[in-house]
């Protein structure tokens, strides 16, 4: 507890100098959250929330950052520009990956340990509707249209589709073994799959589930990260220790950075320079320099680093899961032969 004060007063310290390039990560198994310096690439702050965190989202308007407390089922929200704590909204059952719809309509939780799916109004967090599924449902991602939210069940193999406005689901079907990060493209018709016991993603057609197209990564692809050209998607590969680079439009890996120690989650700097990626099995979080494909420096922080984000960097897109990945992810403990 002592440690934790010192690092409040550490985190008051520093707010008025070094916010403009902050970075925060989620320690899961450590019941902690650690605010990094861009610049110097040195921990600022580490302090306490709830247990086991594990995905960010940031708000439809950008000015919060929700953090899942699986374990005590609550809602840690912070300042998206500054990681000040604002409030904590209880009674979110389990908030193991959670997403806003694009139109900032419907707010999504999957609760992983309790196999099931919570669907809110945004507005309020009033659960309109709760949906039981087998299969440790994980990850998600939404079209383009708030429509329809997509979530993979890693146990069963399956990804399922729910319907928002109706909380029922459309389809749920095979796609593979341990699947985990999904992404939606850009056209709005083709989901990515990573499949983490297969070593590759798998392409889904969004309308039916149908698979159309499967590739190779490498050993344990997880979690999925847009590069921010429309094209390119980053996928880490966790159990292999790489990050490929995704061409989606030629479905083929156009470059592999080794990030050793179970890379996991990302988020890319403002400029575009930089891949800050998650890992897990050292308790670090790897920079990468995008024009070269490697790693720069490697930064300590708690135990089991899982999700990253930006702090005063705007979403990707309004309501983008920040965790992996998991619309385009933002947005991991291994168990009884799963993996998160």
């Amino acid at each position: 507890m002592k440690k934790l004060a010192i690092a409040a007063i550490t985190l008051l310290a520093v707010i008025g100098t070094a916010r403009a390039d902050s970075v925060l990560v989620l320690n899961s198994e450590e019941a902690s959250y650690s605010i990094l310096s861009r610049s110097t690439r040195t921990e600022l702050a580490r302090l306490p929330v709830g247990r086991e965190p594990h995905h960010l989202v940031v708000s439809p308007d950008g000015k919060d950052v929700l953090i899942g407390s699986t374990a005590t089922n609550e809602l840690l929200v912070l300042d998206s520009k500054t990681g000040e704590r604002r409030r904590v909204v209880r009674d979110i059952i389990d908030p193991y990956h959670l997403g806003f719809s694009p139109n900032g309509k419907w707010f999504v939780t999957v609760a992983y340990r309790l196999d099931h799916v919570d669907i809110f109004h945004a507005d309020g967090f009033k659960l309109a509707g709760r949906v039981f599924i087998d299969g440790l449902p994980s990850h998600m991602t939404f079209d383009a249209g708030s429509n329809t939210v997509f979530i993979t069940l890693q146990q069963s193999g399956r990804l399922a589709a729910f319907d928002l406005a109706t909380q029922t689901v459309k389809w749920n079907v095979p796609v593979g073994n341990t699947p985990a990060g999904v992404v939606m493209l850009p056209d709005d018709k083709r989901l990515l799959v990573a499949l983490t016991g297969e070593d590759g993603i798998v392409v889904i057609d969004a309308k039916d589930g149908t698979q159309t197209g499967r590739l190779q990564t490498g050993k344990g692809a997880h979690g999925f990260w847009p590069k921010g050209d429309g094209r390119h998607w980053f996928l880490s590969n966790r159990v292999e220790g790489t990050v490929s680079l995704v061409d989606t439009q030629d479905m083929k890996v156009a470059g592999t950075i080794k990030v050793p120690g179970g890379p996991d989650c990302m988020d890319i700097t403002a400029d575009g320079k930089e891949l800050w990626v998650t890992q897990r099995f050292l308790r670090r979080v790897a920079v990468v320099d995008i024009e070269q494909l490697k790693v720069v420096a490697s930064i300590p922080v708690g135990k089991s680093p899982h999700g990253v984000f930006m702090l005063k960097s705007p979403p990707a897109a309004p309501g983008s899961p920040v965790s992996p990945t998991g619309g385009p992810l933002r947005a991991v403990s291994t168990g009884s032969g799963t993996t998160r």
